[in-house]
């Protein structure tokens, strides 16, 4: 065992008893009758109630052993009699089984003279041993990144990260059940493709063996969902892991979950009453009926009406730029440095003036956003995929939604013109070749796909992580990521320093 620590090998020796006993120590399976959280809502006196879980603690008081027993949803108490089990399993009990371990019980439910729901045990059987003590229970863990690293601990210690992803759990149920009440199908695409296109960003790059050939990670499904309306769904969305080669930060994953939702014969507008209604109806069950929520701090009441603005009248307020008199790249950014205002964006020389104008925004506007606000009339060098204004075909018919400084939801009437999608693509390539490693590649089969006739489209995307690490007024959305990618440690026992439960 070379390194193994004096606790783990107690431990190891402790499973040892129980092998020596003839105890299976890794059983095929327990049949339970009720979950931890269920068996809480049984009254008094229900006889034969067979429940299993983590250990969380005990304490043994003579002829009297109490245990905590704990899964993601539930827990409950245990009462352990020495003339219920008898002197010899009693004692077995005391001498083998750890704060940690993993057994499923048999017994009676009572209440206790405190008041504590708990159930008298007539058998127990082991169910797994931890052979690691877990975290301290008072100091818990404090190493953020071993939060990240070792969710699994985060789990078991931490009450609040288990209702955090109970709560994300919930939002996505809500979410589909929302969307299939109004039509929408469902449905995966691929994840490996060979053109990075459906939105401006920087793909990374994989290598398919068998074709010998690049491929990408998806930096979006829109591309491939826009084609199955081509060939006649009306109304369907996809839960997408998506990809974009781009930096970390406390609001960014380089790998993150998205929905997005496409429905022929809808446009933008239509598209911002649905998520309007899709949004309020999935708090209102998440928080029995309250639409106020307290971000940060901050009340943000999403039962009133939701504000609407254009970026250019945003810029124009917030920063004294009116876009539409710089028609270039080069003369906006002149006037950004004329006005001192500084964009943290490296090779900014590089950008086009759509990402030019998005790197603007995100500075000077976005993070003074709080209430819910539709953002509007983005210019069309910004939205390659958006379909132009009728009445101002230098902006498109777009909007994104804004809660808290960060965007939650990005939608827009698609542009269904293949020559002109073919002719925005063919520029956004050239940016490209001019060093813009965020514009999109032209994706041929798509266009393709377009000429065999499109309908009038609105889409839209909402970041699923985005949305609940605001909901949970998380300081990073690492918080409401289970296992978010972190660099490789070289050795594992790096963080094995945890405060442990004392053993017995």
């Amino acid at each position: 065992m070379g390194d193994i620590s004096e606790l783990k090998r107690v431990r190891l020796e402790k499973e040892q008893k129980l092998k020596d006993l003839g105890i299976s120590v890794h059983p095929e399976r327990y049949e339970v009758t009720h979950s931890l959280k269920d068996v809480r809502e049984l009254g008094e006196g229900v006889e034969n109630v067979r429940v299993a879980g983590r250990v969380m603690s005990k304490r043994k008081m003579g002829k009297i052993s109490f245990m905590d027993l704990r899964d993601i949803e539930g827990k409950i108490q245990l009462v352990f009699k020495r003339d219920d089990l008898g002197e010899e399993n009693y004692k077995l009990l005391h001498s083998t089984v750890d704060i940690g371990d993993f057994i499923g019980v048999e017994g009676d439910t009572f209440v206790t003279q405190a008041g504590e729901k708990s159930i008298q045990v007539k058998s127990y059987e082991f169910l797994g041993k931890a052979l690691r003590p877990l975290p301290e229970k008072f100091h818990g863990i404090s190493n953020q990144e071993l939060l990240y690293r070792e969710r699994h601990l985060d789990l078991i210690m931490n009450e609040e990260t288990k209702k955090r992803f109970l709560l994300r759990s919930d939002f996505i149920k809500l979410m589909r059940e929302f969307l299939w009440s109004k039509g929408f199908i469902e449905v995966d695409t691929p994840v490996l493709q060979n053109t990075a296109s459906g939105a401006t960003a920087r793909p990374f790059i994989t290598h398919h063996n068998t074709y010998d050939a690049d491929v990408y990670l998806r930096i979006s499904p829109e591309l491939t969902l826009k084609k199955l309306v081509v060939g006649g769904f009306t109304n369907v969305f996809e839960i997408a892991r998506d990809f974009r080669n781009e930096g970390i930060s406390v609001n960014h994953l380089q790998d993150f979950t998205m929905i997005e939702g496409y429905s022929a014969y809808y446009n933008y507008k239509d598209n911002m009453k649905l998520m309007r209604e899709m949004i309020t109806f999935i708090l209102g069950k998440l928080f029995d009926g309250n639409l106020i929520i307290n971000i940060s701090g901050k009340d943000i009441d999403f039962g009133a009406e939701w504000d609407e603005v254009s970026f250019r009248e945003l810029l124009i307020k917030d920063c004294g730029i009116d876009i539409d008199e710089f028609p270039t790249a080069e003369s906006l950014l002149a006037e950004i440095r004329n006005r001192n205002i500084q964009l943290d964006v490296e090779n900014i020389e590089s950008l086009g003036r759509g990402n030019l104008i998005d790197q603007l925004y995100k500075k000077v506007s976005r993070p003074y956003i709080i209430k819910p606000t539709f953002l509007t009339g983005h210019p069309i060098d910004l939205s390659p995929l958006a379909r132009s204004n009728d009445e101002n075909p230098s902006i498109t018919d777009r909007f994104q939604l804004i809660v808290n400084g960060q965007e939650i939801i990005n939608g827009y009437s698609e542009l269904v013109d293949s020559q002109e999608q073919e002719r925005r693509l063919i520029e956004q390539n050239k940016l490209k070749d001019n060093g813009d490693e965020e514009a999109m590649s032209i994706d041929h089969e798509y266009i393709k796909a377009m000429e065999y006739g499109m309908p009038p489209i609105s889409g839209w995307g909402l970041g699923i992580d985005r949305f609940l690490q605001f909901l949970t007024s998380s300081y990073n959305i690492r918080d409401v990521v289970l296992y978010p990618l972190l660099k490789r440690r070289d050795n594992v026992e790096d963080d094995d320093d945890l405060d442990e439960e004392d053993e017995e």
